[in-house]
């Protein structure tokens, strides 16, 4: 009896949609591997066709390449039809089957084989025949696989689908009808006739799209000067011809009789618009343009606003330039007004030929370049037509090569003003030195005049003995005559002593503090800008802030001196102020300026003086000697200061090694000034007692001061290597007496103060090496290390005074106790061992403005490709930490 659950017709029922899908699927496949060398070639064809290859070789090439074709495409035919066969429902039944686990569809349709008789069997076989049914709802039709990476190894296939892509971007389906026009006869020609394509593309540099003359219907079109015109012409040479008056070189009517295909019948023609006129396609289908050509007009330029100078002499001139499309550069150029200059004294005579000023103008980074508003920035305060009239032209260029220029503007020069008359006079005998080197008799005589008795002009000695090098080197050269390089230099001298004599000693707090009340009540006096007195007000606030923390390391070294002596006189009576004090006197006086009620500013100007000067020492009154730990603090403060003038000498040393006498002379000044410092420094910490000339700490700063006249450029015997080394060797020493050893702030401070140890090792290396970028970086993470090492140690030292039950009396609170103790402004020291306090020192607005500003000129250093590429690494790490 044959067994129901077999029926052929019924299982086949339940995937007979699946099975039709599989089926196609399978043609496909078949298709695809059969004939993909078919429609490979045919694509080919195509693509070369659209590209219009048949109209750029001869005719006879044409042929020779249709026959090719067709013999390859009748081979691919061939090739595919004998491989092709076409799928049966058995085929595609079985892929389906296959697919599937267990095969159900062939189980549904097997018999039985043995036990057909045995009752258990056949309700065993029954049972697995129904669940190999049931699987049958689940079939799913198979996907075709069209890979056919085995018959093609070579990827030919590709190659057509790209050369189509090509073609259909840059190609046109209208170019295949030319081929027609290639049989014999040209029958294909006179039932199609003559076709034509064109293109008009504006300059590169205005950014307009291409035109596709085909679709432009219009009979007047602009067109941008410069503009290219391409025209292809298909069809029997002749039948079209181009006729042109834009170029400002027609074709001549000859040229289009002329049956070889020249002139204005060339199947390609290309021209450049260079005025308005006509564009034709003469013949069947042709068409005519009447081009207005605009003019690129030339660029402007103007002047914005005044000079706008810092206190510094660094100026900016706003300008605003415009293009039709876009200015590509810009120049400055500065000549001397000589008709506008004061011809008295120094200038008397005529000045020395010396070249124009010529600065680049800056452009936006990014952005519209056709119409924006910049700045030249710049500082000329060295410059010898320093605060003299000078003629300002200001030009721009485009990408067309056409310049536009400002009218000359005659404007002062700006440069940096001096408030401190003998730095004044300096400057004024450096300017009529530059002016005319014939003035050197005049200056040397003025100079020695006013330096007849030099007591009370000059704060030091070293700064007299610098100017009296400078006097004898020039009356050394009266008889010979100056060159160029000593006049050069002395000038630089003299800048140099000037800006010493105008800044004054950095460390010296308190006299810095009175000079920039000075500056600041002479700024007011003459009337100086809103900008300058800004500047000078912060230097003011910079100022106060320095002698605050002086004051309290002097009494610091009271303390050594006298030790309980205080204790025994008791306090003394001063005034005592807090920060919100002083800062609500400076925000009053700047307030006032601002208000332009000068008189009041000055009145309180003078009054916050006389209560700086009647101020008093109260920080550590009644105490003895400093803790073990504050000592362990300072010294870790004065490596991290040391380690700082290392590290800003080996980045001016840096600049110096790529640009060459770029920052030599301009830091000369400096390093001197640096020298004197060191030296003042040495007699207030009692290493070099005594007055100017008779003690060593005096006499290395008069020796490291005159570095800065451009004298022995040798009289620091000891390297950079070797002061890393002394460095580190003092850190070890500290490390081996740290306070709070048995606590985990003391176990934290000593592991970053050997990360700090082993930075400075590296550094040494480096220094030792010439590689001064990488010991910049080494000596940064020694800086950061010993900043971390004061700050565990700060936590060490509270935490031990805390066990200790120190924390609450108030004498500790004010000596002992470096996180409790307060200078006279009533500001706590911190507990992180730092010089002054983690309160806000000055105005918020104050703290941001200089942060942002100093943002700013890392950012525009870092924009500047002509500095070397050290240096600019350096600055982008300096970006993207802060």
């Amino acid at each position: 009896m044959a067994d129901h659950m077999s029926d052929p017709t019924e299982v086949l029922a339940q995937v007979r949609r699946p099975a039709a899908l599989t089926r196609l699927g399978l043609l496909a496949e078949r298709l695809v591997r059969a004939f993909w060398p078919l429609w490979s070639v045919l694509i080919t064809v195509i693509a070369a066709l659209m590209l219009g290859l048949q109209d750029l070789v001869p005719v006879e090439a044409v042929w020779t390449a249709g026959v090719l074709a067709l013999a390859a495409l009748i081979w691919a035919g061939w090739w595919g039809a004998s491989r092709f066969r076409w799928p049966t429902r058995e085929a595609a039944i079985m892929r389906l089957d296959a697919t599937m686990p267990g095969r159900p569809i062939s189980t549904a349709l097997d018999h039985q084989a043995i036990g057909s008789g045995d009752a258990a069997s056949q309700a065993v076989w029954h049972a697995h025949q129904a669940r190999m049914r049931a699987r049958l709802a689940e079939a799913r039709a198979v996907e075709p696989d069209l890979k056919t990476s085995e018959q093609d190894p070579y990827a030919l296939r590709y190659a057509a689908l790209l050369a189509l892509s090509v073609a259909l971007l840059f190609g046109s389906v209208m170019r295949v009808s030319s081929v027609t026009g290639m049989g014999p006869g040209g029958a294909g020609d006179v039932a199609s006739g003559p076709s034509w394509e064109g293109w008009m593309e504006p300059p590169s540099y205005t950014r307009l799209p291409a035109v596709y003359l085909n679709d432009i219907t219009a009979a007047d079109l602009s067109v941008p000067a410069g503009a290219t015109v391409t025209l292809r012409l298909y069809g029997t040479p002749g039948d079209l011809s181009v006729s042109e008056t834009v170029s400002g070189n027609p074709l001549t009517p000859e040229t289009q009789s002329d049956g070889a295909g020249e002139g204005a019948t060339a199947t390609a023609q290309d021209f450049v618009v260079a005025q308005s006129g006509r564009v034709a396609i003469d013949g069947l289908g042709g068409r005519a343009w009447n081009f207005s050509v605009t003019p690129d007009r030339a660029p402007d330029v103007t002047r914005a606003g005044p000079f706008d100078v810092k206190y510094d002499g660094a100026a900016s001139l706003p300008f605003v330039a415009t293009d039709d499309y876009a200015v590509t550069g810009g120049e400055a150029r500065i000549d001397l007004a000589l008709a506008e200059v004061d011809r008295r004294y120094g200038r008397r005579m005529e000045p020395e030929a010396r070249p124009a000023i010529e600065v680049t103008l800056p452009l936006p980074v990014a952005g519209d370049r056709a119409n924006f508003e910049e700045a030249l920035i710049g500082n000329f305060s060295e410059h010898p037509w320093a605060n003299l009239p000078v003629e300002i032209t200001l030009s721009v260029s485009d990408a067309a090569g056409q310049t536009g220029a400002a009218a000359p503007d005659v404007l002062t020069l700006p440069g940096r003003r001096f408030f401190e008359p003998m730095a004044a006079a300096l400057i004024e005998e450096r300017q009529a030195l530059l002016w005319n080197r014939e003035n050197a008799r005049d200056i040397a005589l003025i100079l020695r005049a006013i330096s007849y008795e030099p007591e009370g002009l000059f704060r030091q000695s070293s700064h007299y003995l610098r100017f009296r090098t400078i006097l004898r080197r020039l009356e050394a050269n009266l008889e010979t005559g100056l060159d160029d390089t000593t006049r050069d230099e002395l000038a630089q001298a003299m800048w140099d002593l000037a800006l010493v004599l105008e800044e004054g000693d950095l460390d010296d707090a308190r006299e810095r503090l009175r000079r920039a009340q000075e500056r600041l009540e002479e700024a007011m006096r003459n009337g100086a800008s809103e900008d300058e007195i800004a500047e000078l007000m912060q230097e003011l606030r910079r100022a106060t802030d320095d002698f605050m923390r002086q004051l309290a390391q002097e009494q610091r070294r009271q303390n050594d001196q006298n030790g309980d002596q205080n204790a025994q006189n008791g306090p003394q009576d001063g005034m005592q102020m807090t920060q919100n004090d002083l800062q609500e006197m400076m925000d009053r006086i700047q307030e006032l300026m601002e208000e332009g009620r000068m008189a009041e500013a000055m009145q309180a100007l003078q009054e916050l003086q006389e209560m700086m000067e009647n101020m008093r020492i109260t920080e550590g009154q009644g105490q003895g000697q400093p803790s073990p730990g504050q000592q362990a603090l300072e010294g870790l403060g004065e490596t991290l200061r040391e380690q700082q003038d290392l590290s800003d000498q080996a980045f001016r040393d840096l600049q110096e090694q790529f640009n060459p006498g770029q920052n030599r002379e301009g830091q000369q000044g400096q390093q001197g000034q640096q020298g004197q410092q060191q030296g003042q420094g040495q007699q207030q910490d009692g290493r070099g007692e005594g007055q100017p000339g008779e003690g060593q700490g005096d006499g290395q700063g008069q020796q490291q001061g005159q570095q800065g006249q451009g004298g022995d450029q040798q009289s620091l015997e000891e390297s950079l290597a070797d002061r890393q080394r002394a460095l580190r060797n003092e850190l070890n020493r500290q490390r081996q007496n740290l306070p709070g050893q048995g606590t985990e702030g003391g176990r934290a401070a000593g592991e970053a103060l050997d990360r700090a140890e082993g930075a400075m090792e590296g550094a040494e290396e480096a220094l030792r090496q010439d590689d001064f970028a990488g010991a910049i970086d080494r000596q940064s993470e020694a800086m950061e290390a010993l900043r971390e090492g004061m700050r565990n140690l700060g936590e060490a030292l509270a935490e031990q005074q805390g066990q200790q039950g120190q924390q609450g009396q108030q004498g500790q609170a004010e000596g002992s106790d470096p996180g409790q103790q307060r200078d006279p402004l009533g500001r706590s020291a911190g507990t992180n061992g730092q010089i002054g306090s983690d309160e806000q020192m000055l105005g918020g607005e104050d703290v941001y403005r200089r942060a942002r500003e100093l943002l700013d000129e890392i950012r525009r250093r870092s924009g500047e490709g002509e500095r070397p590429e050290e240096e600019l690494d350096y600055l982008e790490r300096l970006l993207e930490r802060f």
